[in-house]
């Protein structure tokens, strides 16, 4: 098995549909799904996120970082929320977010999340992170 982020894009027509949705027929459709993924056993964490809006942008592209009320970039370069599964191939992945309740013109960006054991086991940091994950219960 292997972790696999579902990143979810908005376009901006589908952020004006959304609008237009009944927020309870959404918490509805996406809790269903929600539910298939928990019985299905892949569902490791799944978040949406504020708006753009409310966000800050720390921007490191100077000498100092700058920090500037949200949102950078484009609409098409933002995401709203995010899936982690942990499921047997990117394929599966795949299959997966073609279910999502999703608005037209939205995306589902997929990239596998690699394990700690596909780092340099020997290198300090890692040993502290492997130790640290081990101490809360995420190993």
């Amino acid at each position: 098995m292997a972790k696999y982020m579902l990143i979810m894009r908005a376009s901006d027509e589908s952020a004006a549909k959304f609008a237009d949705i009944d927020f309870t027929e959404m918490l509805d459709a996406m809790g269903r799904f929600n539910d298939e993924l928990i019985r299905a056993g892949v569902l490791l964490a799944a978040e949406g996120l504020e708006d753009p809006n409310e966000g800050v942008v720390v921007d490191f592209t100077g000498e100092t970082p700058v920090v500037t009320d949200g949102p950078y970039g484009e609409t098409k370069e933002l995401f709203n929320g995010y899936y982690i599964l942990d499921v047997a191939s990117q394929q599966e992945a795949v299959e997966w977010a073609k279910r999502m309740p999703y608005m037209e013109g939205s995306k589902a960006e997929i990239r596998r999340v690699p394990s700690i054991d596909e780092f340099p086991q020997d290198n300090e940091w890692i040993q502290k992170e492997r130790a640290w994950r081990e101490q809360t219960g995420q190993l």
